[in-house]
């Protein structure tokens, strides 16, 4: 049995998320994600009806810790040896296209 969700998924909610995402869809894709869509939602319920209760957030899915080095500021001269790759400067600056 469909849930409410699911059943509320119908093939004008897909046109509208599909236009919203800027999508050009056929009617035959409409359908097709349409489907594909009230499946998604339908093991998204599934997972909602868990019982998690006493059960701990997890984290991370190892025991690893984070091994981090000590950020040490180090002043250099050698500026060339940076531009060196870049593949526009202006100066002893990277240029890179504005953006707006």
């Amino acid at each position: 049995m469909k849930s409410k969700a699911i059943k509320s998924l119908d093939l004008d909610a897909v046109r509208k998320v599909a236009m919203l995402s800027r999508l050009e869809l056929t009617e035959s894709e409409v359908t097709e994600y349409a489907g594909q869509l009230a499946a998604v939602l339908e093991n998204f319920e599934q997972l909602q009806a868990v019982d998690t209760t006493g059960i701990e957030p997890l984290i991370t899915p190892t025991d690893l810790s984070v091994r981090l080095r000590e950020d040490i500021a180090v002043k250099t001269s050698d500026i060339e040896s940076f531009l060196v790759n870049a593949p526009a400067r202006s100066g002893n600056l990277f240029k890179v296209p504005p953006v707006v």
